[in-house]
């Protein structure tokens, strides 16, 4: 049983260990991406468009996690790459989309070979990678699966 001093030791805290194995999982996705010239952020915004496509700027940073502030340089750096587009919408021009190039779109079939990569630089298998992932659900704000 832990005493209560314990409780505050930096090693015992859930806030100290998700940062720390966020870090380090960005550090795992760092050279992987790198061949696609993507940063981890980037990625990430990749493959919600690779998801669905064209999205709002609002649908894109809610589906991220992100502020929209901190969502449009990352966006800018991508449409500067080649890889997006930035639309206002003809219905309402208060309203960004956010659409896949096609150079964004042939991406993809050079981003299926991550997720393979990622598993054996971890040691993990799908299952345990998807039950590590579920675990972390209450915390991300979201439900497992």
């Amino acid at each position: 049983m832990t005493s209560r001093d314990d409780m505050l030791k930096l090693d015992n805290q859930l806030c100290f260990a998700i940062v720390t194995a966020a870090r380090n999982v960005v550090s795992i996705y760092r050279p992987v991406l790198e061949p696609l010239q993507l940063t981890h952020p980037q990625y990430l915004v990749m493959l919600a468009l690779w998801e669905k496509a064209p999205r709002s700027l609002g649908e894109l940073a809610e589906e991220l996690a992100m502020e929209p502030a901190t969502l449009s340089p990352i966006i800018k750096r991508l449409e500067a790459q080649g890889r997006l587009s930035r639309t206002r919408r003809a219905d309402d021009e208060r309203v960004l989309d956010i659409g896949l190039t096609d150079a964004g779109t042939a991406l993809r079939e050079q981003a299926l070979a991550v997720p393979e990569q990622i598993m054996a630089r971890v040691g993990l298998s799908v299952a345990e990678l998807t039950a590590l992932r579920d675990g972390l659900a209450p915390f991300a704000g979201r439900m497992p699966g």
